[in-house]
């Protein structure tokens, strides 16, 4: 029984003999199989790195047999995967709502109002309120960048907070 002479691929010259050997036919058989879609060249590549990175494991002989197993594999996923992507494309988001058109309409006509409430407050309390209630800053932090005490703020907030209490119906804010 003769021995072969290569048994392994990690040799730089065995390598690329293996890749100038076996690269245009795989890429080719993938093509010829999955077609364009799934990037055969790619997936080529990608089974010679494979190949690289389990040199030492993968004989000479074998390295054909161990290519095209690996490249087939991975073409697979992707053919998994692009069903999979399929699948959730037919899913069609849910084009309705559990709101009725009155209620839908209310919203619109109290944000226009709360806009307008808003437009009327000074400007130093609508920054203040919008900083607190709309960015979540604390008192002291809106203090620290409009160059105020943290008591004018207070103030500031919560005179706004009654002006749009007084001037809008039904607004609860925490």
């Amino acid at each position: 029984m003769k021995k072969p002479l290569h048994t392994s691929v990690c040799e730089d010259h065995i390598f690329s003999k293996l890749y100038d050997t076996y690269a245009q036919p795989l890429a080719n058989h993938l093509y010829y199989k999955y077609g364009e879609i799934l990037n055969p060249k790619d997936t080529t590549q990608e089974a010679f790195i494979k190949l690289w990175e389990n040199c030492k494991n993968v004989t000479f002989d074998k390295a054909k047999s161990y290519l095209y197993t690996i490249a087939n594999n991975m073409m697979l996923n992707h053919v998994k995967h692009h069903k999979v992507v399929l699948k959730f494309r037919k899913i069609k988001p849910k084009d309705y709502t559990n709101e009725s058109p009155e209620f839908l309409l209310q919203k619109e006509e109290f944000l226009k109002n709360y806009q307008t409430v808003l437009g009327r407050l000074s400007e130093e309390q609508r920054v203040a309120f919008l900083l607190n209630k709309a960015e979540g800053k604390k008192h002291q932090e809106i203090a620290d960048e409009l160059g105020v005490t943290k008591k004018v703020v207070e103030y500031r907030i919560y005179s706004a907070f009654k002006q749009i209490k007084e001037e809008l119906e039904g607004f609860y804010l925490k």
